[in-house]
């Protein structure tokens, strides 16, 4: 399938999504959002397809935020319309059964630090940058930063950050969490295919049912309802993955010593 405004490439399982307007930083606009609802669809539908990675063309810039242009003269209603759509488009990231990593190179700030965080774990180059300072322009996240920081650098943390309108490096990302691994620019899609390569060697139903028990986790705060909710829901999925095959494969290669070869049955 083509795209306006992206560039995928399907390899060994892995499918690479580049979100391609370099020359406008690779910013956000109605037709990015139109084109990545599409890529996730195939991430969703496409047997072949077992893991993804977003990434940004170009050297400088993941995602230098949205497209400011798009913002000028909407109504609040159109405002709220907006911030919905993007919202949908990365609660259907966050969620996907298959793993979907972002690859940071450069810039991730607002709505690129927002696609980033729901991604279900980020690496990045040494260059990057993050942020959300939409505050800066008399706005505040819209497409989920609001809960995403919070959720992945803790309150205070994310209320500095949002507030001051301050960038942090690649540095401080990884020691406040935002990001897994730092990498060169040179090696991160390589570092992040070795680390989907280990994924897609594990149990794919198994990989589903991690994603959507982590969801619930972090969801909500410490609310005992919506924690409780979230161990019903590991119980209910560990006792789904007990009847499938690939646990029958893992425990009997377990007791034979020996590679277990999952199947997603």
């Amino acid at each position: 399938m083509s795209y306006q405004t992206l560039l995928t490439h399907l390899d060994n399982g892995i499918f690479t999504i580049t979100i391609n307007r370099p020359d406008k930083l690779n910013a956000l606009n109605k037709q990015v959002f139109t084109d990545l609802d599409a890529a996730v669809d195939e991430v969703y539908n496409n047997a072949d397809i077992k893991t993804a990675i977003i990434t940004g063309a170009g050297p400088k810039a993941f995602v230098a935020g949205a497209d400011i242009t798009e913002f000028t003269g909407l109504n609040k209603d159109e405002a709220m319309a907006l911030a919905k759509r993007g919202q949908d488009v990365f609660f259907k990231i966050e969620n996907s059964k298959k793993p979907i990593i972002a690859a940071v190179n450069g810039f991730a700030l607002g709505g690129g630090c927002e696609l980033a965080m729901a991604c279900h774990f980020r690496l990045c180059s040494e260059n990057a940058k993050f942020g959300q300072p939409e505050v800066n322009l008399g706005l505040i996240p819209g497409y989920g930063g609001t809960q995403r920081l919070t959720q992945l650098v803790g309150k205070a943390k994310s209320m500095e950050l949002q507030m001051t309108a301050h960038l942090i490096d690649a540095t401080e990302a990884l020691q406040s969490g935002l990001v897994n691994h730092v990498t060169t620019a040179e090696t991160l899609l390589e570092r992040t295919k070795d680390i989907l390569n280990i994924i897609m060697s594990k149990a794919p139903i198994a990989i589903s049912k991690i994603i959507e028990c982590i969801n619930i986790a972090v969801v909500s705060d410490s609310s005992f309802t919506n924690g409780k909710n979230g161990y019903d829901k590991e119980i209910q999925a560990f006792a789904d993955c007990f009847i499938t095959e690939d646990m029958k494969e893992g425990t009997a290669a377990f007791l034979e010593k020996r590679k277990a070869n999952f199947t997603g049955k």
